[in-house]
């Protein structure tokens, strides 16, 4: 997500820069708006939202709202207001007076993370059914979703919209095609079987040769998505040692662990995950990825190995203070999920307030106060058992890579690679 932003970059725009361009999770900063170009008031962050408004707006409430925090009501407003009438969301509306009609560029995973923020802020049922019926209504043939309607499956927007999905309430058994294939049908043949080299992890989507090539990005989001979890993950007690079974993965939670036992096994060496290089720089030396290592680090504590995120913890902790204040709401918002399924103290983290750093992004919250234990122990028991799927599974979120930047960022995170 980098500030990951889901998925496949805005697809359309992605496929005309780049045919097909895998995302993968690395964060790409939007670009400053025009000095004449005025930002709606209740909008978090203060960088060109054309690519990600919806999503950076999305991903500020649903995390405030995990440590107490309540946004001010103009800018639930603004999100409310990007809604089209066929209940999809696009990255940003830029006049929202003006109808959407068929040009406007609706998504799927702007739309799942909105039904999440609208969720988890309250009230607002009937929005939030309107975009759920929305995303039910351009589900592949396959039981996944592309990051717009119509595109092929991929593993970050397939397990965003889970997600979405699983917190607005849905038997995610009962989300089906006319040929009777669920969400995981879909999820599960972006999933490399173990024994080689990546056994475990998840492709973005099959290669042009029909290869599964491992993609940390999109497997931190698929990890979640086959728990059925949405963006924000409660404390999770569970220890365990991860592994990968060998064999046709058949099963979600044997996909969940899978993945899981994979990114345990990226993050041991340095504590964070590389963003792949960017085209027509393959040669480069590999960046850490913070968004991507937040969301992993959020992955692992869902499927019971928080242990094996602790360093990862401490190096975001020590290392993502920059990145976090370049890339805005998003980053922040990342680093506060990652802390919240972790058990790590928000508040400070790496010295760092990360609920007053978000706060600072946008319009002054309505309401700040700090969970108590039994408040805190309640959210995370909800967290569990919104929208139990196939076979009592939960769930989680998605990212790519961004197009920016001139003639657009790759998005992918959330994509996975967002921005903000």
């Amino acid at each position: 997500m980098t500030v990951r932003r889901s998925a496949a970059a805005l697809a359309a725009t992605a496929t005309v820069l780049c045919a097909a361009a895998a995302p993968a999770a690395v964060a790409a900063p939007s670009p400053s708006p025009s000095p004449s170009v005025a930002l709606p008031s209740g909008l978090y962050g203060t960088k060109d939202p054309t690519y990600d408004g919806v999503w950076r707006q999305s991903l500020a409430f649903a995390s405030q709202r995990a440590v107490g925090v309540t946004p001010a009501a103009k800018a639930v407003d603004w999100l409310i207001g990007q809604q089209c009438d066929s209940g999809a969301f696009p990255a940003y509306r830029p006049d929202p007076s003006v109808a959407c009609d068929d040009k406007t560029m609706i998504d799927t995973n702007a739309t799942a993370a909105a039904v999440q923020a609208l969720h988890e802020v309250r009230g607002h049922e009937d929005l939030v059914h309107n975009g759920v019926s929305w995303l039910k209504s351009v589900q592949n043939k396959d039981g996944g979703w592309g990051y717009t309607a119509g595109s092929p499956s991929d593993a970050n927007s397939t397990s965003i919209v889970i997600g979405a999905l699983a917190r607005a309430g849905e038997k995610l058994g009962d989300v089906t095609t006319d040929g009777g294939k669920t969400p995981y049908d879909a999820l599960l043949t972006f999933a490399i079987p173990c024994g080689g080299k990546d056994g475990g992890a998840f492709a973005y989507q099959p290669d042009k040769a029909g290869k599964l090539v491992a993609n940390g990005d999109a497997t931190a989001a698929a990890v979640l998505g086959s728990l059925g979890k949405g963006l924000v993950v409660g404390n999770n007690a569970a220890v365990k040692d991860p592994t990968c079974t060998k064999g046709a993965v058949a099963k979600p939670e044997q996909a969940a662990q899978n993945g899981a036992y994979y990114l345990a096994g990226a993050l041991a060496e340095s504590g964070h995950l590389d963003s792949p290089p960017m085209p027509g720089a393959e040669d480069s030396a590999p960046q850490p990825d913070f968004g991507n290592t937040a969301d992993a680090v959020v992955a692992l504590s869902a499927s019971g190995h928080k242990d094996k995120a602790a360093a990862s913890v401490k190096w975001l902790e020590k290392n993502s203070a920059a990145w976090a204040k370049e890339n805005g709401p998003a980053a922040y918002a990342q680093l506060a999920m990652a802390a919240h399924a972790t058990g790590t103290d928000v508040h400070d983290f790496g010295g760092a307030d990360l609920v007053a750093q978000l706060n600072a992004t946008g319009p002054e919250p309505a309401a700040v106060k700090k969970p108590t234990a039994s408040e805190t122990k309640e959210e995370e028991k909800k967290d569990s058992g919104d929208g139990d799927g196939i076979g009592g599974v939960w769930w989680f979120v998605g990212i790519g890579l961004a197009v920016g930047a001139g003639a657009g960022f790759l998005i992918s995170g959330r994509r996975k690679n967002q921005q903000l």
